[in-house]
Order: C-alpha cells, then structure tokens, then sequence
C-alpha cells in the first residue's frame, strides 16, 4: 500500500485516461509551465483588447465619457459574473480542462469577429473631423463581439488557478509548499501579459484599431496551443456533481426538520462511514458551531431510517460544505469596495490623462491607457519579491507556510488602496490648481503636467493588489469545499464584477446629484472644468469604511478544518 502511494496521488487526481495519477510523470510545476503560459498569452490579449476600450467607445462609437465609461464597466462586470457559469459546469459535469478548453474557442470567436467590426469595410464607423457616426448594427457588432469574450472569458477565469492548484498534491509535503507559490505566481504571469499590452495600446493609437484588435486575436491563438501542449502533463479532479444541488439539499433538508432539536454530540449527526466525503477524491469536514440551524439537515430521525432520501438527511460534510460557502460571503463583500478603486485604472485615470502632457521626448507620446502598464509593472516586481523575500521572512517568524494568514494578506491590501485614492485625489487638485493658473479650459486644451505623475498611483494600486487579489485567490481555493472549488474561485471573481457595477453606480449617481440645476458635476466630458478630485476622496472615505467592517469580519470567520484535523490556516 505504502508502494502505491508513493507512485499515485492520493488527492483523487487522475490522469486523462482516467487512471490514478503518477507523480513522476503528471503534475507539480512542470504541468503549470504550460497553465501559466497560456494564462499569459490569455491575459495579453484581454488586456491588449480591453486597456483602451474606453477611448474606442468615445472615438470610434462616439461616446460621452460617463456613456463610455459605464459601458466598459458593465462590460467588465459582466466578465466577472460569467465565471459563474463555467464554475459550474466545471465542478459539476464537464471537469476544468474541459471547461477551459470549449470557452477558449468562444473566446477565440469574439476576438475575431471585434477585429472583423474593426477593420472590415461597411462595418467600420463613417467619421468627418474626428467625429464618428456609426449605425446600430456597427454598434451592436461590437458588443456582440465583447460579450462573447466575456462568455469565453468566463470559462478560463474560474478554472485556471484551480487546474493549476490541482497539479500539486496536499498529501505530499513538497508538493503543498509548492501549492502556496501557484496563485503568486499565476498573478505573476496574468500581469505580465497585461503589462505587454503596452504594445498594442501603441498599435491602437497610432496604426489602427484593425492591427490593434488582430494582434491580441493571434494572440488567443497561442494561448489555446499552450494550453493543449500540455494535455499528457495535466492532473485531474473529477466533476463532483452540482455544488447548487449539495446546497439546495441541506436547505431543504434542514427546513423539513426546523422542529427537530439538534443533538449536544456532534457524533450523533449522520456522517459517511467511509475515510472520504461521499464524493470520490474528497475529503470530509469537520463539523463547526457556527450556524447550527443548519445541522438539522444531519439528524438522523425515526423517518430516514425508514425513507433514505439526501433531501431529508445530509451528510456533516455536506452541511460543513454550506458553512463554508456562507463564511465566504462577508469576505466576498468586503472585496467589492477595492475592486471599485482598481476599477478607476481603466477609466476615470485614462480619462484624466487624456488631458495631461503626454509627451515622451520630442517625437513620442504616450497613450494614456498604455500608462496603467505600471500597475502590472509593480505586480511584475512585487511578486518575485514578495514570494522569494517577505514570504521566507514572515513565515520563519509566523510558521505559517503561507507567512500572513489569508485573512491578514488582504487586509493589508485593503488598507494600501485607501492611500492610493488619496493620492489620485492629490495629483487632481494639483491638476486643476495649473488649469487654473493658466486658464486652460477648453476641452482640447492639455494640461502641462506630464502623465507620468499617475504612475505612482498605479503603482501604488499594484502594491495593494499582491496582498489583496493573490490571497483572494488563495482563501477562496484552499477554504472552498473540494468539490467546489470552481464555484468558490468564480465567487471571489465576482468581486471585480461587482466593484465594476458599483463603480458605474457611484458615477451614475455622482453625476445625477452633481448636475442638478445646470451644473456641470464633479465628472463633465470637459474634466479641466470638473472635480474628479471630489470622486477619489468619496473613494477614499468609502475604502476606509470598508476596511474598518473588514476587520470585524475577519474576526470573525472561522476557518475550516478537515476531518483529519489538518487546519487549512490559523487566524
């Protein structure tokens, strides 16, 4: 037996025959190299499409910049909420490398027919002096075009950092501690891509939105060929079945049973015999004190003695399973208001370097959308940093393998982007103090402060999202239930979904309030006679609220324990 567990994994991986998965020859970094290349590539031609997004919608669409706006950030949003869809198809049917797998090809589509709208003759914008006239069905080519790419979108996002937490085997000590460093450097690679984006921003601006939109395509194109290189290297976690169904029996359950008093042994509630869950490859949990209505759904009664039916009597695990998802939700919410701040990056900072001096030299200027690059530039660095120094460091004093608790690492974030939205309130008083100065109010008029002062606010953001997005990542995947590990990472997806939609909430509503009476509002099409400063303060006043509740929500979460009594992390 000892024999056989030093050749398979004993995580219930297998291969893609379906065979127990050898170490020796699946998984572990060397499967990754081919998830986190093509997670690259992926990334490189989202962001190269989506960076000047904004500046395609007010130009070639002819857009307001508040329509413009909005209507990147539902796009964004909407790119968030997909993953839903692929999270279950993926935890419940299909497994994630199929799921991955058929979204590309829908990915795939989407950016080809946006190059299509683009650059074909009759379905590009007629424009006299800068002014583009399109026609409904340009504009409706368009959108089709983008929310294809947020369905495919949604098929990759939920189920890449998984896969590739799935190459690693819990059981083998090695293999855990190498877990921890995946989703560093998965961030790693997706803001690599982004940063090189800076090219086709270039390309955008200067040659065409044609070149501009084909490149990130062919792109797409070799993500999906590194992807299936790797397809005799790859572990598998099988699908468990739906995650909404495990769910929906223990609500049922526990309501069928609301009168039914709940045992002071926990030994007495209903638990599968066997060493696993009742799903293959998974582990049981233990059972929590938190939420105890819900443990009516484990009692065993004189009727399911009689009537066996998984919606009359659940397993703890299964009740645990639903505990867990319910724990994940406060925290869920408090990552919406930081999501918000990241979202300014491709908006409202775009369009207040639109009126900067965006010269670099005598003959190059610099888009202002190609400036957010060094947000990804400071994730680039921070990283290797982070995960080859601090982390080393922190965990030699804390004996955590992942140094800072998950809870700990976001927490920090939370309160970096609070400073970030300070300072973007700063450099735009500073900026309309020299607008003043010099009377520069027209809309064409360009404000004589280089562009480059955003670049510590997009550095800054960068600095927050290493501590905040990474172990999002990682405390979604490692306290989700194992068999629904899909659905919990697309659940902390949703928080930039989310973020995007409050961001387009906030803006809807500043903009009613702030043009009552004929006024032109903190965000008008002309900033040099707007106050954008007043929006990043109210950003910053909200992100420290929301760092405040977070500490009370961290306090209280408990983490999970499995049944072997391994805790995944200590508060």
């Amino acid at each position: 037996m000892a024999e056989v567990a030093d050749v398979h994994t004993l995580d219930g991986t297998v291969d893609r025959k379906g065979n127990p998965a050898v170490k020796l020859s699946t998984g572990n970094w060397r499967s990754c190299l081919c998830i986190l290349a093509s997670g690259c590539m992926e990334r490189l031609a989202y962001y190269g499409m989506s960076t000047n997004l904004v500046i395609f919608m007010t130009t070639r669409l002819g857009q307001a910049n508040s329509t413009a706006t909005n209507n990147v950030t539902n796009w964004t949003g909407t790119s968030y909420i997909t993953p839903l869809l692929g999270a279950l198809l993926a935890d419940s049917y299909m497994g994630r490398f199929c799921t991955i797998a058929t979204f590309m090809i829908i990915y795939m589509a989407g950016l080809a027919l946006l190059t299509v709208a683009s650059s074909v003759k009759g379905l590009v914008p007629s424009c006299e002096k800068g002014v583009c006239n399109p026609t409904e069905g340009q504009t409706a080519a368009v959108f089709v075009a983008l929310y294809l790419i947020a369905l495919g979108s949604g098929g990759m996002k939920p189920c890449t950092g998984p896969f590739g937490a799935d190459q690693f085997d819990d059981n083998d000590e090695a293999e855990k501690r190498s877990k921890v460093s995946i989703f560093n450097w998965s961030f790693f690679c997706i803001n690599a891509g982004a940063m090189a984006s800076i090219v086709l921003v270039y390309v955008q601006t200067h040659v065409g939105w044609g070149w501009g939109f084909g490149i990130p395509t062919m792109v797409m194109g070799i993500s999906i060929v590194s992807f299936f290189i790797g397809t005799p290297l790859y572990r598998h976690q099988r699908p468990g079945g739906s995650p909404f169904t495990r769910i929906a029996q223990v609500l049922v359950a526990s309501a069928r049973k609301w009168s039914v008093a709940v045992p002071a042994a926990k030994s007495q509630l209903h638990e599968s015999p066997n060493a696993e869950s009742g799903i293959q490859g998974r582990r049981k949990l233990e059972h929590s004190d938190q939420f105890r209505f819900l443990d009516k759904a484990a009692v065993v009664t004189a009727e399911d003695v009689t009537v066996a039916s998984a919606w009359r009597l659940c397993t703890v695990t299964q009740v645990e399973e639903l505990k867990s998802v319910v724990r994940l939700l406060p925290i869920l919410a408090s990552g919406i208001v930081f999501q918000t701040v990241c979202a300014q990056m491709s908006t409202m900072f775009v369009l207040q370097g639109n009126t900067m001096d965006q010269r670099m030299g005598p003959k190059f200027s610099i888009p202002p959308a190609a400036l957010i690059v060094t947000n990804s530039l400071s994730i680039v660095i921070l990283v290797p940093v982070y995960d080859r120094l601090i982390l080393p460091a922190v965990r030699s004093f804390t004996g955590r393998p992942g140094g800072f608790t998950q809870l700990q690492r976001m927490g920090i974030g939370l309160i970096i982007s609070t400073f970030s939205m300070l300072a973007a309130g700063v450099l735009e008083v500073v900026r309309l103090r020299v607008v003043a100065r010099h009377g520069l109010y027209g809309e064409k008029d360009v404000v004589p402060i280089s562009i480059f002062w955003q670049t510590p606010l997009c550095f800054i953001i960068g600095f927050a999202e290493v501590f905040t997005n990474v172990g999002l990542m990682e405390f979604f995947y490692d306290q989700a239930p194992d068999a629904m590990r899909s659905m919990c990472s697309a659940l902390s997806l949703t928080t930039a979904a989310l973020g995007s939609y409050l961001s387009t909430v906030l803006v809807t509503i500043v903009t009613r309030i702030t043009t009552r009476h004929g006024k032109l509002g903190w965000i008008p099409d002309n900033l040099n006679r707007g106050h954008l400063d007043y929006f990043y303060w109210l950003l910053a006043v909200i992100s420290f609220l929301n760092f405040l509740v977070y500490l009370v929500i961290a306090s209280w979460y408990k983490y999970k324990k499995t049944a072997q009594g391994d805790r995944n992390a200590e508060p």
